[in-house]
This record gives structure tokens, sequence and C-alpha cells, in this order.
């Protein structure tokens, strides 16, 4: 089980509030020497404790988050979810937490290539994340593109630093990320947002219960500073 339950014991009266995640999105939820942490890790505590209840982290592949939700093997998704109409026909959405847009992340080599902007064709292929708005994005706007799809950021950054695709196109805090950890490999971030996203957290429909409360949250921690010290302790370049 590679759940995490934390926060009062097993005994307590309230249930637990399940969060699903997928670890894969630094520096928003991932593993870091075997602990989940991120920016949404943190406030995913800090929900629990103010609703007075237990955390459990339930890991899930992105692919299936929905679904998990929706069957109620979950209470609500707070692992970097971007907000589309195409997600509001399936869940609700909290208030937005934090504004993102698409980025690329290339080989510092190559920078010069993109000093105009995207290029309207690339010589190899673009690397993405299968199911995320980055996917979506480029086969809407770049159809002509061939796409490699990765599972794992890293495994997406170890291709570009290999050459095997000429670029990556990520949400901005995981593409910042990346090339943070790997600019002695050589890579760098195209500072152009290719798109403006809000990410929120996903609850059931109707389950109003949770998203005022999830609202409610947000709302204290932004008046009273506690926001800020996360996402300058996660995102100090933004």
């Amino acid at each position: 089980d590679t759940s995490g339950t934390t926060g009062t014991s097993r005994t307590a009266p309230n249930p637990a509030l399940r969060v699903g995640v997928t670890p894969l999105s630094p520096p928003m939820v991932f593993r870091q020497g075997g602990e989940l942490v991120g920016m949404d890790v943190d406030l995913a505590r800090g929900l629990a404790e103010r609703l007075g209840r237990p955390l459990k982290f339930v890991e899930i592949s992105w692919e299936d988050q929905m679904e998990a939700l929706i069957n109620r093997r979950t209470d609500i998704i707070m692992s970097s979810v971007s907000i589309t109409d195409a997600r509001r026909v399936r869940v609700d959405f909290s208030d937005p937490y934090l504004t993102i847009g698409q980025m690329m992340l290339i080989r510092r080599e190559d920078a010069v290539k993109y000093t105009l902007g995207v290029p309207t064709q690339i010589k190899g292929a673009a690397g993405v994340i299968g199911g995320t708005t980055g996917a979506t994005l480029v086969e809407r706007e770049r159809p002509s593109w061939k796409r490699n799809t990765y599972t794992s950021a890293q495994q997406a950054a170890d291709a570009l630093i290999n050459k095997r695709i000429e670029l990556f196109v990520g949400d901005g805090p995981l593409v910042w990320y990346l090339a943070a950890v790997n600019e002695a490999k050589g890579l760098t971030v195209v500072r152009a947002m290719l798109t403006n996203e809000q990410l929120g957290w996903a609850v059931r429909k109707g389950d109003t219960d949770l998203l005022n409360a999830a609202n409610d949250y947000l709302r204290t921690i932004v008046a009273d500073g506690t926001y800020q010290t996360i996402h300058q302790r996660w995102l100090p370049q933004n």
C-alpha cells in the first residue's frame, strides 16, 4: 500500500479525508526520499487539519483520477489539476488557487530557435505527459508535430537531454522545476507561456459541504499569509 495516513489516530470519529494524488508533478506533488512532498501536499495537510479529519493520500494514475473520485475511492483531487470546461462536466472545482500556463522545456543549445516563440515545425518530436493539458495543447495547436508520450516528467527530461525529443511541453511549475534540477545537463525554459490556466481542487458533483469547506480554507490561508508562505517554498521563481 503506497498511500500514507497522517494526522489524528485511526480511532478518530471523523472519517479520513482521502486525497487523490499522482506524485509525478514536482513541485506540486512528488516523492522525495520516499515521502510525498510539494505545494499540493502541504495544502492537503492544511485542509485536513482545518476539517479535523485524518489525512490519507491515495496514489492513482493520472488517467484514473476522475473515475476514482466519481466512484468514491477518493474525496478530493489535489494534484495540479487545471480547471477546464470538459472536466467541469464531470466534477466540481474549488476556487482557483494558482494561475499557470503551459511552457516549453528545451536544450539550452537550441534556445536561439525559440526567440520568436513557438515554431510552426520542429525536426524531431515534442514530449508530453499523457492525459495532461499540455498533451491536449500540442495535439490541438500543433497537429503536424510528432508527439512522444511519457508517464513521468523526468522520463521526458531525460529524453530531451539525450536528444530523443526536441522539446517538452508541460505545466509551468513543472517545467521550471525540471529546468532547475537539470540545469547542469543543459536544459532551460522558453519563458513565454503558451496558455493561461487555473488550478483547482476537484470534488464530486454535489459534494457542496466539502467544496464550501475547501473554498473557506483557501480564503483563510490567503488572508492570514499561510498560502504565500507555501507558495514561496515551492514556487520561488513565480
